[in-house]
């Protein structure tokens, strides 16, 4: 009778294909599911001023330092934790956003922290509101975020808070809201905002996000400022209706905390819109 042949390499050779087949389609997959710089579906409350900016609309250089006319801010939120408000301020940074809430189901357990931080060393300060407007009205997040730090006063100091409006973090990039509900909705969280403070809000929003998810309204343009985001040497194309930009979110790597912004125009512009 004769010897069997061993089997063992046999197998050895199989599960080394078969590993290895396995791991060029997972990789392929990949490639094919997820693109450059996209991550998983972060927890809720975890949102930021220009979370979806890399992904969607990428970086292409940064603008050129030293123009007086306009002066240098920063935006954090959680994830910065206790910001260093005197390295910061030493560093030529006069005005600071500080994330407030999100939806009506998140307060930002650093706000007293990087608010009151960073009024403490001399700046001009605000609260910004991350809108989720698949959660609740925007009445109620307004509310909310008068309610939790977002309210204003004549300080000279206080600057008038802002709805992030942008890419959805946790799911479909405009909310699942055709054009009209969302101009509907924003309408509704700037009208209550000002009903409770006397201030018309700042919109903080990218140009390609505000086409594909308002029609490119012009709806808000005469009467809320405007802070747009682009992480190149310019602003770029703006939304319709804005023939200027207030603030500019240029970038998302900073030295001392990641997102730094220009106000458009020196410091006394910037005091002047924290008076109304």
């Amino acid at each position: 009778m004769p010897a069997h042949r061993p089997r063992t390499p046999r197998l050895r050779h199989l599960s080394l294909a078969v590993a290895l087949s396995l791991a060029l389609s997972g990789l392929l997959l990949a490639g094919l599911s997820h693109p450059a710089g996209a991550a998983t579906v972060p927890a809720r409350g975890s949102a930021y001023l220009g979370i979806g900016v890399l992904a969607h609309d990428g970086q292409d250089g940064t603008p050129t330092g030293g123009d007086a006319t306009q002066t240098e801010g920063v935006d954090v939120s959680a994830y910065q934790g206790n910001a260093a408000w005197s390295t910061l301020w030493s560093s030529g940074v006069k005005w600071a956003y500080t994330k407030a809430t999100e939806g009506t189901y998140y307060t930002n357990p650093y706000f007293a922290q990087q608010y009151n931080g960073s009024y403490g060393v001399g700046m001009i300060r605000g609260a910004y509101h991350f809108a989720t407007p698949d959660t609740t009205s925007g009445a109620t997040q307004a509310n909310y975020f008068v309610d939790h730090g977002g309210g204003w006063s004549k300080d000279g100091k206080t600057l008038p808070g802002v709805l992030d409006i942008e890419w959805n973090p946790y799911g479909a990039s405009c909310y699942g809201k055709s054009a009209a509900a969302m101009v509907s909705w924003i309408a509704d969280f700037l009208s209550t905002y000002k009903s409770r403070t006397g201030r018309d809000a700042v919109i903080y929003t990218a140009t390609s996000w505000w086409s594909d998810c308002t029609g490119n309204s012009s709806a808000f343009a005469s009467a809320n400022p405007l802070w747009i985001a682009r992480y190149a040497s310019d602003p770029g194309t703006l939304p319709a209706g804005w023939g200027f930009y207030t603030m500019w979110q240029y970038t998302s790597s900073g030295p001392t905390v990641g997102d730094h912004d220009k106000f458009n125009g020196a410091l006394d512009r910037v005091v002047a819109l924290a008076n109304g």
